[in-house]
């Protein structure tokens, strides 16, 4: 099996130098098109995608997500266009609405409209990252005749925006250079990126999914446990992603995993993922089954499949196996 473009997420299961090592790899790579780095409580995209941009020549560098709630559109537009002059012209911002527990409780910011504030803050981060003057006068953000200090390299930098429910995803189609999908089941997914196809045929407009991904021909099972594992978590925590869960076919194992994951844990909830559950979702087992699912995925008609890794072990081996699957 060939892809022709495939990206890769980095998170929190890495060390700094995990992640440092495998970019390195990916960058060797040529079907690698991104390197993606998340960001909830833990490590900052920004930072770290900006020592990422100084050992990698190639690969596409974007923040899968960053908050809309944790900046101002003025901090991301430096950060972004500081980074594009580090990498020579590869980031891609990922932006997200985040969820409220996040928001609140860690940013200390009420989460409020977050549609409205996503529509604003992608407005401005256009005219910013562009190096013009800009005047904006929104209900959340207001410039007054300021630009840039340091002219961009281009004026033009992607965005990809993060979206669940249909507003969200309308929006992406309209104002955004691409989509960050997460958490659909097959046939949903299929039926959304036809949509898209339809509301972006007369620009380039990227379909991005990202897949939980876990791989080892050793250990398949374990594999499985490690992506059931994962799965439960943000089953568990992002209400977003169990509402829409629960109303695409899964409300019994939603139910299930979100009771175990309070009074246990992940890996206790984990049990009651379900193949069906795990086939429809994520990318896990041997070789063969992971470009089994990866091209059933394809299939849907996303244009950048996202893998997100899950190490087994010594992430090194881990990542070092998965590159070598796709």
């Amino acid at each position: 099996m060939t892809v022709e473009k495939l990206g890769y997420s980095l998170g929190p299961l890495l060390s700094m130098n995990d992640i440092l090592l495998c970019a390195k790899m990916a960058d060797q790579q040529e079907s690698v098109h991104s390197l993606w780095v998340p960001e909830s409580w833990g490590r900052e995209s920004f930072s770290t995608l900006g020592a990422m941009s100084q050992i990698t020549k190639k690969v596409r560098l974007g923040t899968s997500i960053v908050s809309i709630y944790s900046r101002t559109p003025a901090t991301v537009a430096m950060a972004a266009t500081s980074l594009d002059m580090l990498s020579d012209n590869r980031i891609i911002i990922g932006l997200g609405a985040s969820t409220a527990a996040i928001v609140e409780n860690w940013h200390g910011v009420h989460f409020d409209r977050p549609a409205s504030r996503m529509k604003e803050y992608i407005e401005c981060l256009r005219l910013m990252t562009k190096g013009d003057k800009v005047k904006y006068d929104g209900k959340f953000f207001k410039i007054n005749n300021f630009k840039i200090l340091h002219q961009p390299q281009r004026r033009h930098i992607p965005i990809f925006m993060a979206a669940v429910n249909k507003k969200m995803i309308s929006m992406a189609s309209e104002l955004a250079d691409g989509i960050l999908l997460y958490l659909r089941p097959h046939e949903e997914l299929k039926r959304t990126a036809v949509e898209l196809k339809q509301a972006t045929k007369r620009r380039g407009f990227e379909i991005a999914c990202s897949f939980i991904c876990a791989v080892s021909n050793k250990e398949p099972e374990k594999a499985r446990d490690r992506a059931a594992t994962t799965l439960a978590f943000y089953i568990a925590v992002g209400k977003y992603y169990s509402n829409f869960l629960a109303e695409n076919g899964f409300k019994t194992e939603v139910d299930q995993i979100t009771s175990e994951y309070r009074n246990a844990g992940a890996e206790s909830a984990a049990k009651f993922v379900s193949d069906r559950m795990l086939n429809s979702l994520v990318i896990c087992g041997t070789t063969e089954d992971c470009r089994e699912s990866l091209s059933k995925f394809l299939s849907t008609g996303i244009t950048l499949p996202i893998l997100q890794f899950n190490p087994l072990g010594d992430s090194e081996s881990s990542f070092k196996e998965m590159l070598s699957t796709f």
